[in-house]
């Protein structure tokens, strides 16, 4: 019914008709989705099945970060070593966002620390990488392809008894413990880089080389 409207309407400003016959249709109403995202229990249960490999520690750093900092998948998997500093104590990493979004932010300690646990797990120390190094190193070598971690997420969903769900779900789970934690929806949306408080309300149904202080409570309902 969309499609067609949007035609007519196209054709009444070419001006082939004068009217849209889909005017006088009643619309659907639309009951919105329930939110998405995983809730404490859920994430320490997806952790638990995460195999002491390798791999399954490479894998649990990757899951962390992406909960821990809300980033997404593309944001994640593009980041290097050289993206990675430490300022008095304070982990921060850089990172490239949507629409040419860029900017730093502290990267939480258990995600940091999860993450020098998988480059010892390959064999590397983080300090002692190129800054063009991955971050996430694959098994052959190079760096990790999101497809190859995706699969094996749908591994752990399935161990976890979990429904299956990309690796976005991660950001909606960072957006709902966030503000399950306490923060408020303009804190939520901030920590997100959303346009508008409109975006991070469907989500839920500071930072610019700042601290971040929220990290620490949903680091804490979800165990690490």
């Amino acid at each position: 019914m969309t499609c067609v409207s949007s035609f007519f309407r196209f054709l009444v400003r070419t001006g082939m008709v004068t009217t849209n016959p889909c005017d006088q249709l009643e619309r659907p109403r639309t009951t919105p989705s329930p939110p998405r995202g995983l809730g404490p229990e859920e994430v320490r249960t997806l952790l638990a099945v995460i195999p002491d490999t390798p791999v399954g520690v490479r894998n649990r750093a990757i899951i962390l970060t992406l909960l821990l900092t809300g980033r997404r998948r593309e944001e994640v998997f593009r980041l290097t070593v050289g993206d990675i500093t430490v300022d008095d104590g304070i982990p921060f990493y850089r990172y490239r966002g949507k629409g040419g979004k860029s900017g730093r932010r502290e990267l939480p300690r258990p995600a940091y620390e999860a993450l020098r646990a998988a480059q010892r797990a390959f064999g590397h120390e983080l300090e002692g990488l190129p800054p063009d190094a991955p971050l996430w190193p694959s098994a052959a070598g190079g760096a990790l392809r999101s497809a190859t971690f995706y699969a094996t997420l749908q591994s752990y969903f399935g161990k976890a008894g979990l429904p299956r769900a990309g690796v976005h779900i991660f950001r909606h789970s960072a957006a709902k413990l966030r503000r399950d934690a306490g923060e408020s929806i303009e804190q939520v949306s901030s920590f997100l880089d959303h346009s508008s408080l409109q975006v991070t309300t469907t989500y839920l149904r500071r930072l610019e080389g700042e601290e971040d202080r929220g990290w620490g409570r949903v680091a804490e309902t979800i165990g690490v």
